[in-house]
């Protein structure tokens, strides 16, 4: 049996083969927007762990793998028996066997790195402690959508350098385009810990105002991650100085969108008139989880597929 391909970090994957998911999601997208239907994983089973809470990754797995004529399952592990100290790796031979492709939404990276080595199927990483790729898959499509290709151009990430900006960073290796990082003192990214090659693609920046100046893309999350909210209070008070307001958008120029991946908390790592300002595309960004998954579900399990055709999945193995 052929090893399946997995999509667990954003550079699993090649320039090549994200200008294909693109151009897959921009197609699939208008086939939705026109009302015309394109099933190409009909009788196929999506099964979805959740570890942490979600909102956007269940709705957009769910709603996408129905729109594409399959099924997604839930399980929470709270209601399966990896609450009851099952295996990571059992529950990986068994899930795999009865599913064609499963999405996990967990705590470690390890955790799901396991999981896929005994898995019979793909695996997608839905948001680890570590990366967020199908959060990126989307926010660079977006970009795409409504200022061309991003090769070349400037992204400032502002905030906490969590698993979002580490995405960020592996993404701009691949793509070729440049993040410039700004957190507060204690928050730095290491550069070590991600593996980067060199620093032509990152730059990091103690002065946030710095980093977005003439940026092409301002982008940025929550202060407290989840899993981090003892730290609240002191997060809090420690990115005071790093909100996404109106003077940054101002130094990173009209042409600059803004991007979130929600949920937002208003008036603390962005203040309420730019999210919900001109430049904000944080809406779209939102959708768009759903339709370059779908494209990413179409890629795992039927491979390339030309534009304007549709694909027959491999049989089960």
């Amino acid at each position: 049996m052929d090893r399946p391909r997995h999509f667990l970090q954003f550079k699993d994957f090649t320039r090549a083969e994200f200008d294909h998911l693109f151009e897959r999601a921009r197609w699939i997208k208008a086939e939705f927007k026109a009302f015309r239907k394109y099933w190409p994983l009909s009788d196929r089973t999506l099964v979805m762990i959740f570890e942490k809470a979600s909102t956007r990754t269940r709705l957009s797995f769910e709603a996408g793998m129905q729109q594409l004529g399959g099924s997604a399952i839930y399980l929470n592990s709270r209601d399966s028996q990896l609450q009851r100290g099952e295996s990571v790796e059992d529950a990986a031979q068994v899930i795999s066997r009865m599913s064609d492709i499963v999405m996990i939404r967990t705590f470690e990276q390890a955790i799901i790195e396991r999981f896929a080595a005994f898995s019979r199927v793909p695996v997608i990483n839905g948001l680890t402690n570590e990366y967020h790729p199908c959060q990126i898959l989307a926010d660079i499509f977006t970009y795409i959508e409504h200022r061309g290709p991003i090769q070349g151009r400037t992204v400032a990430w502002i905030g906490d350098s969590n698993n979002v900006c580490n995405t960020w960073l592996q993404a701009a290796e691949v793509l070729d385009f440049r993040v410039h990082v700004s957190t507060p003192p204690g928050y730095e990214v290491v550069p070590e810990r991600l593996g980067l090659q060199g620093t032509r693609h990152f730059e990091q920046f103690a002065d946030p105002l710095a980093a977005v100046r003439q940026a092409d893309l301002v982008t940025t999350d929550v202060w407290t991650s989840m899993g981090f909210e003892a730290e609240n209070d002191d997060r809090r008070r420690a990115f005071a100085a790093w909100q996404v307001n109106r003077e940054m958008m101002r130094l990173a120029g009209p042409q600059a969108l803004f991007m979130h991946c929600l949920p937002v908390h208003r008036g603390e790592e962005v203040s309420a008139e730019v999210i919900d300002g001109p430049q904000s595309v944080v809406w779209d960004e939102a959708e768009n989880r759903m339709h370059t998954q779908k494209a990413l579900l179409e890629y795992l399990l039927c491979g390339r597929v030309d534009v304007s055709s549709s694909c027959s999945p491999g049989e089960r193995t």
